[in-house]
C-alpha cells in the first residue's frame, strides 16, 4: 500500500508539471520571448563560474514531453517492476534521478552546468547493472566507457572556452574555433550513438523495458541530438562527411533490423535509424524539422517499447520474435498500440511521425544536394518501412512458436493504460504540433522524374532486400555476424579498447625506461655522489693520497 501511494504521488507529480511546462511554452511561443536566469557560484580571476538557465518554448515543450513519457513509464512501472518489492522503489527513485538530470541538461546552455549537472548524470551504468549479472555488468561498462569518451570532447571543449571568459555557448558561437564545434560534434554522436560510437545502444538493452523506453525516446540518446538542435552553428551546413556518417548509421541499424530476432534490439535498432536521419537533417541545416521529428519520434518510440515489453512480461521473458506469434488474437488492446506505434515509425499517413518525415522529405529535395544523398536517403527510409513490417509480420501474423503455450490475458491494468494513453498520443501528437508551432505549410510541386524516383527507389529497396536474405544461403554464418554484430563493430570497438590498452602499456614502459635512464634516474643517483662527497670529506688526508696514487697510476 505505500508502495503504492508513493508510485500514485509521482504520477501526479509529473503529470502536474506536463501540463505546467506544456502552457509555459505556449506562453513562450505566442509572446516570442525568452526568459535566462544566471547564478554565480564563484569567481577566479576574471571567470566566473555560473549556472545558467535558459527558458523558451523550445526546452518547454521538450521538457513538457519528458514529463508525459516519465508519467507513463512510472505508471507503467508499478505493475512491470514488482510494486511489491523493495526494488520497485529504488528502481522508481533511479529513475526520477535520471529524469531531473536530463531536465537539467535541457534547460542550461553552459557548458560547466551540462557537464557536471547534466551530462555526467545522463548514464545508463546503473540501470544496465539494475539484474545482478555478469552480462549485464558488462553491458553498463560498454555504455558507460562508450559515454565517458564522449565526455572528454566536453572537457577539453571547457577548458579550451576558459580563454574566452565563460563557457555561456549560445552567446558566442559565432566567435569560436571550428575545433570547438567538433569536440561538441565528438561528444554529441557518441551520447546519440552515431558510427563509429553504435555498439552501446543494443548493449544498454540489458536495462529493464521501462528504462529502456525512457532512454530510448526522450533522455539519453536524445541528448546529442538535443544538443546539435541548441548549439548549431551553420559552419556544419551541408557538411557531406557528417552527412554521410548519419546515412551510413541509418543504413546499417536498418540492416541490422534486418537480420536480429530480439525484439528489443530490433527496437533498439529503429532508434539507432531514427537518429541517423535527426542527424542528417541537421545538417542539411533543418534544425526545425529535426527538432519536430526529434519530439514525434519520442512519442511513439516510447510506446513501442512499452508494447513490446508487455509481451515480454505475458509470454514469460521470451524476446525472440520467431516464438511470438499471434499476438493479435492474444492482446488485441496491446496489439493494435503497436501497430499504431510501428506505422508511425514508417510514416504513414496521419500519423505523428508521418509529419516530420514529410517535412523531411519535401525539404530536403529543394535544398540542392547530390541525387547521390538523395537515393542514399530514399533507400533508408524503404529499409524503416520493410524492418517494421517485419516486425508487425513475425509478431501479428506468423503462429507462435512456443510447444505449449502459457495463459495469458489482455486485461485492462495499468500497463495496458499507459499504453492507450501514448496510443493516443501517437495519433494526435503530429497535426496538432504542426498547428500549435504554425509551420508554412506551401504545396511542393515536384516534376515527373522525382516522382518516378521515389517509385523506383521503393521497387530497388524490394528487390535489394529480396536479394540480400539470399545472400545468407551462399556466404553462411559470416554474411549473418556481418549484420547481426552491426558490420562487427560489436569486435572492433573491444578490440580496439584492448589494443589501446597494451599500446599504452608498452608506452608506459617506454616512458619508464626514458625517465630511469634521464632526470628521474639522476635522482637516483644524487644520493650515492653525496655519499661518496661525504666519505672523501670524512676519510682525511690518508684517503685523499691513496686516491691521488690511484689516479697517477691510471694516467701512465
Amino acid at each position: 500500500m505505500i508502495n503504492y501511494k508513493v508510485y500514485l504521488f509521482w504520477v501526479t507529480f509529473l503529470s502536474f508539471f506536463f501540463f505546467f511546462f506544456f502552457f509555459l511554452g505556449l506562453y513562450f511561443l505566442m509572446n516570442d520571448c525568452t526568459v535566462m536566469l544566471e547564478y554565480s557560484i564563484f569567481g577566479l580571476g576574471s571567470v566566473e563560474f555560473i549556472y545558467l538557465i535558459l527558458v523558451d518554448w523550445v526546452s518547454m515543450f521538450f521538457s513538457c514531453l519528458i514529463m508525459i513519457i516519465s508519467c507513463m513509464v512510472v505508471m507503467y512501472s508499478f505493475q512491470y517492476m514488482g510494486a511489491l518489492s523493495y526494488s520497485s522503489i529504488r528502481f522508481l527513485y533511479l529513475i526520477i534521478l535520471f529524469i531531473l538530470s536530463m531536465f537539467l541538461l535541457i534547460i542550461s546552455p553552459n557548458l560547466i552546468s551540462i557537464m557536471l549537472v547534466g551530462w555526467i548524470s545522463v548514464s545508463i551504468f546503473l540501470f544496465g547493472c539494475y539484474y545482478n549479472s555478469m552480462s549485464s555488468y558488462l553491458s553498463g561498462m560498454i555504455t558507460c566507457l562508450t559515454n565517458r569518451l564522449g565526455d572528454i570532447g566536453i572537457l577539453v571543449c571547457i577548458s579550451w572556452l576558459l580563454s574566452y571568459g565563460g563557457w555561456h555557448f549560445v552567446f558566442n558561437n559565432f566567435m569560436y574555433s571550428t575545433s570547438v564545434f567538433y569536440l561538441v560534434f565528438i561528444s554529441s554522436f557518441t551520447k546519440s550513438a552515431q558510427i563509429p560510437f553504435s555498439c552501446w545502444l543494443p548493449a544498454a538493452m540489458a536495462a529493464p523495458t521501462p528504462v529502456s523506453a525512457l532512454v530510448h525516446s526522450s533522455t539519453l540518446v536524445t541528448a546529442g541530438v538535443y544538443l546539435l538542435i541548441r548549439f548549431f552553428n551553420f559552419f556544419f551546413y551541408m557538411n557531406y562527411f557528417f552527412m554521410f556518417i548519419s546515412l551510413l548509421t541509418v543504413i546499417m541499424s536498418s540492416f541490422c533490423g534486418l537480420f536480429e530476432f530480439d525484439l528489443k534490439k530490433v527496437v533498439a535498432y529503429s532508434t539507432l535509424s531514427q537518429l541517423g536521419l535527426m542527424m542528417f537533417s541537421l545538417f542539411m541545416g533543418l534544425v526545425e524539422f529535426s527538432y519536430f521529428h526529434l519530439l514525434s519520434h519520442a512519442v511513439f518510440k516510447s510506446l513501442l517499447f512499452l508494447c513490446s515489453g508487455i509481451f515480454i512480461y505475458c509470454m514469460g521473458d521470451v524476446q525472440d520474435i520467431r516464438m511470438l506469434g499471434c499476438m493479435c488474437k492474444l492482446f488485441p488492446l496491446t496489439s493494435s498500440c503497436f501497430n499504431i506505434s510501428w506505422l508511425s515509425l514508417s510514416g504513414i499517413p496521419f500519423l505523428s511521425g508521418f509529419y516530420s518525415k514529410d517535412f523531411l522529405i519535401d525539404y530536403s529535395l529543394n535544398s540542392g544536394v547530390d541525387i547521390l544523398v538523395y537515393i542514399f536517403m530514399y533507400f533508408s527510409l524503404c529499409l524503416t518501412l520493410f524492418y517494421s513490417f517485419r516486425l508487425f509480420y513475425y509478431g501479428m501474423i506468423l503462429g507462435s512458436g512456443f510447444s505449449v503455450l502459457n495463459f495469458v490475458s489482455d486485461s485492462f491494468d495499468y500497463m495496458k493504460l499507459s499504453v492507450f494513453l501514448l496510443s493516443l498520443f501517437s495519433v494526435l501528437f503530429g497535426c496538432m504540433f504542426n498547428w500549435l508551432i504554425g509551420f508554412d505549410l506551401v504545396f511542393l510541386y515536384f516534376p515527373l522524374y522525382i516522382k518516378l524516383i521515389i517509385l523506383f527507389m521503393i521497387m530497388f529497396s524490394l528487390w535489394f532486400i529480396y536479394e540480400i536474405m539470399n545472400l545468407k544461403l551462399v556466404l553462411g554464418v559470416c554474411y549473418l555476424n556481418f549484420n547481426t554484430y552491426m558490420w562487427f563493430l560489436n569486435g572492433f570497438v573491444p578490440y580496439f579498447y584492448s589494443n589501446l590498452y597494451i599500446y599504452g602499456k608498452v608506452m608506459s614502459n617506454f616512458l619508464f625506461w626514458g625517465e630511469y635512464y634521464g632526470i628521474m634516474g639522476m635522482t637516483y643517483l644524487f644520493p650515492y655522489l653525496s655519499n661518496l662527497i661525504q666519505m672523501i670529506f670524512l676519510g682525511g688526508f690518508n684517503f685523499m693520497m691513496l686516491l691521488m696514487v690511484f689516479s697517477f697510476m691510471f694516467m701512465f
